[in-house]
């Protein structure tokens, strides 16, 4: 048996499994994942930036923690 030549300086990438985009549906791609392109990688980092995706916040702390006590 024929040892052959080790290659060096190659890219290992781990492989993910392939998920819906969570813009379109469609299957996500290595290069931009978990997107399936460039296109909604932007739309998705537009959102964070104009403050669509946000936390809801409570005006009132006592109604966030559930409790309606009165003193």
């Amino acid at each position: 048996m024929a040892s052959e030549p080790i290659k060096t300086g190659g890219k290992v990438e781990p492989l993910r499994k392939t998920r819906p985009c969570p813009e379109c549906g469609k299957p996500s791609s290595r290069e931009h994942y978990p997107f399936c392109s460039d296109r909604c990688r932007t739309l998705d980092l537009s959102r964070w930036l104009n403050g669509s995706y946000a936390i809801p916040v409570a005006e009132d702390e006592t109604k966030a923690d559930g409790s309606d006590e009165r003193e």
